[in-house]
């Protein structure tokens, strides 16, 4: 058996959890959450985490040299580091509006990295 223990961020509770698994990773069960949005983060969390991306990009000719951005859609958390090489070598020309794409299916994970913030 084996067991993670996690701290819930689906509501601001934060309930303390346990995850167990048999040894071939499949979970046999969830304790400790008090809600079903708690169980489903738990399954998510220990099976394939996800993170969303917030960071900045360059801004060509604006008021501002960066403009904040974010992920569409959380990605895979493995992919964290190679999404950020991908976001540091973007940049975007002025002005820019919110909702803009600055880049468009990021690494192929179906989620766009728009801009969060207005730069004339």
């Amino acid at each position: 058996m084996i067991t993670r223990d996690l701290i819930c961020v689906a509501c601001p509770r934060g309930c303390p959890i346990k995850v167990t698994m048999n040894d071939s990773g499949e979970i046999t069960e969830v304790t400790g959450n008090t809600c079903k949005r708690g169980d489903e983060y738990a399954r998510a969390e220990v099976t394939h985490p996800e993170r969303s991306l917030t960071s900045t990009v360059k801004v060509i000719g604006g008021s501002a040299y960066v403009v904040s951005v974010k992920s569409s859609t959380a990605i895979p958390k493995e992919l964290l580091f190679d999404a950020m090489k991908e976001v540091n070598a973007a940049s975007i020309t002025a002005p820019v509006h919110i909702g803009d794409v600055v880049i468009k299916n990021l690494l192929g994970t179906g989620a766009d990295i728009v801009a969060t913030n207005e730069i004339k």
